[in-house]
């Protein structure tokens, strides 16, 4: 019994994620203490799980790619299932996982983005005939800058799957300093 117990930790390091918990050894040493021979577990009522089947893999998929924000109870409630079978579901069969968005100083489209590179690429141009380019910029004032985050970072949450890619928002409170 008591050798059984402390060999957990090393057993741990052995078996990894099939080490059984330490109050699981004592409960077993105790049943073989009171004559218990057979290792199997005992039969339990109730019937075998259902939930998590082609047809509910699809539907809770559905439900996450129509709004990656959902929570697992809600998904849970909406569709009637089991809290835990509806994690399992998400993370080990869809293989998706829940992340904040990160947080990016300006979110740009695609014609920002182009005209950023575009003026990167002529002061670069620039730089080659004229080394002394940036000698010659003349900067303003300080002045302080604005920002405001309505959402916090609980509330970004969201469905990622492996492929897609991490979502994003954009910083807006105030800065706690002048540029």
């Amino acid at each position: 019994g008591k050798n059984a117990v402390r060999s957990t930790g090393y057993a741990a390091k052995v078996y990894g994620d099939e080490t059984m918990s330490r109050s699981r050894v004592f409960e077993w040493c105790k049943r073989f203490k009171e004559g218990r021979e057979d290792v199997e577990d005992d039969p339990r009522s109730g019937r075998p799980s259902t939930s998590r089947n082609e047809a509910n893999v699809e539907r809770v998929k559905q439900m996450v790619r129509d709004d990656r924000r959902l929570t697992v109870r809600k998904i849970a409630d909406e569709l009637g299932m089991n809290h835990n079978s509806v994690w399992k579901i998400i993370t080990e069969d869809l293989g998706m996982r829940k992340v904040c968005a990160k947080m990016v100083p300006r979110l740009l489209n695609d014609d920002q983005k182009g005209r950023r590179m575009q003026v990167c690429q002529d002061i670069l141009e620039r730089l080659e005939t004229e080394p002394d380019l940036l000698r010659r910029v003349i900067t303003g004032d300080e002045s302080w800058v604005f920002e405001y985050d309505p959402e916090t970072k609980r509330q970004s949450l969201q469905w990622k799957s492996p492929a897609s890619p991490r979502p994003k928002k954009a910083r807006q409170s105030r800065s706690s300093f002048k540029v």
